[in-house]
């Protein structure tokens, strides 16, 4: 299929998916073979900690600057020279024989992921215009909840059978594979291409400097609602990865591999249902007002705050369930629209810079400080109350989220138009 094809804006997101999953499932992976590295290198649960730490950290610096290079170079080299990269790192990381081996790979292996979604996102709003880009946004973000369920059950399941070193060298070489693959099918758009199909001016503008476009998000008060909107999202998002399980082992005394299973899967699939019916109400929305991918966004946040609540308050597995299952649609719903609604204010030689922005003031802000907050107050009040005190997180995001529709978002959106 070439890009003459109509239908190849959406082959290039179906390729997208894929590598997606292997860049959450990459990274998921060392959550599940824990415990064998644990018993193999004498961790501690430090240690253990410092490794998600180390690829996070890495990541959410990095973002910002891979941002801006992507704005200036083919997106297609960094989505798959960055694939390459990754993927290597993570084979290579089955060779460490010290903590410190393991600390370095994944670090090194969140500078190389932190290219992808400045890349990808920008790629893919010059292949869909408004009409349908959160629908595309929402479809690719399913990836992620895909490749969190499969990273972590299949490192397990490698792990438990050939060793914990088999699983990152199974994942980062069926990535090299799937580089290579894709290095054919996969073709560099003309930046701009879908805005100025949509009416906007056939002139490309020269990429920002950083400097310029930090300029550009100050003067643009969407952009800043959006942002802070996103780090309160991802603030709560982070308490699922890195407390439910063992909330769930507290409270239901479930085993770790049951406990981890239940407080993660029922969310990520209610997610990955959920995300496509998001980007579609979004994009129906936005053809009527502005600020219709931000309502969206905002129903997503607010009806996701009474299940986080019920989460932290359940006393029984099945409310924990049905808790699970609301938190996961709600999230969806927002996920689908997080990129889609800031590239509605910003054109579209600045979209990698904004993507990176999001990532690094998403992960460094929100899913930084998630597990030390909660954590912080579970020494006092217990970790039901913290997790149930984040739904006041969500409802601070959704007036965010209210005050740029009210606002700001039609005056931004028309800044953004004529500026494109």
């Amino acid at each position: 299929m070439t890009p003459a094809n109509p239908n190849y804006k959406w082959f290039v997101v179906a390729m997208l998916w894929g590598i997606a999953f292997f860049n959450y499932a990459d990274r998921q992976a060392i959550f599940s073979v824990f415990p064998l590295l644990e018993k193999e290198m004498n961790l501690s649960p430090l240690q253990l900690g410092m490794l998600g730490s180390a690829f996070a950290w890495i990541y959410g610096l990095g973002a910002l600057f891979a941002g801006a290079i992507v704005d200036r170079i083919r997106r297609k080299t960094a989505i798959l020279g960055g694939l390459h990269a990754w993927s290597v790192i993570c084979m290579a990381t089955g060779l460490s024989r010290t903590f410190p081996h393991l600390v370095f790979f994944r670090a090194a292996e969140g500078l190389g992921e932190t290219f992808y979604f400045p890349a990808s996102m920008s790629m893919i709003s010059d292949y869909h215009g408004k009409a349908t880009r959160s629908r595309a946004m929402g479809f690719h973000q399913t990836s992620v909840y895909m490749g969190t369920i499969g990273g972590g059950a299949f490192a397990g399941l490698i792990g438990q059978h050939y060793g914990w070193r088999w699983s990152f060298v199974v994942f980062g070489a069926l990535g090299i594979v799937l580089g290579l693959v894709l290095q054919r099918f996969l073709h560099e758009p003309a930046r701009g291409a879908a805005d100025r199909a949509e009416g906007g001016d056939p002139h490309t503008a020269h990429p920002m400097s950083i400097p310029q476009f930090l300029a550009l998000a100050g003067r643009t008060p969407t952009i800043v609602l959006l942002v802070g909107a996103f780090i309160c999202s991802n603030f709560v998002a982070t308490v699922v990865l890195s407390w439910m399980p063992k909330f769930v082992y507290d409270r239901f005394q479930m085993d770790l591999a049951k406990s981890g299973l239940t407080a993660t899967l029922y969310i990520q699939v209610a997610s990955m249902i959920a995300c496509p019916i998001g980007g579609w109400l979004a994009d129906t929305l936005r053809r009527r007002t502005p600020g219709g991918r931000m309502m969206v966004q905002a129903a997503g946040v607010l009806g996701g705050a009474p299940f986080v609540l019920l989460c932290g308050s359940s006393g029984d597995l099945t409310t924990l369930i049905v808790a699970l299952v609301g938190w996961g649609l709600f999230k969806g719903i927002y996920d689908a629209n997080i990129f889609a609604s800031v590239f509605d204010v910003v054109p579209p030689e600045a979209r990698g810079a904004t993507a990176g922005l999001m990532n690094t003031l998403g992960w460094l802000a929100g899913g930084g400080s998630a597990p030390i907050v909660i954590g912080w107050i579970a020494q006092s009040h217990g970790l039901g109350y913290a997790i149930s005190l984040a739904a006041g997180v969500y409802v601070l995001a959704g007036l965010l989220l209210l005050t740029g529709i009210l606002f700001t978002v039609a005056k931004d959106s028309q800044r953004a138009a004529s500026a494109s």
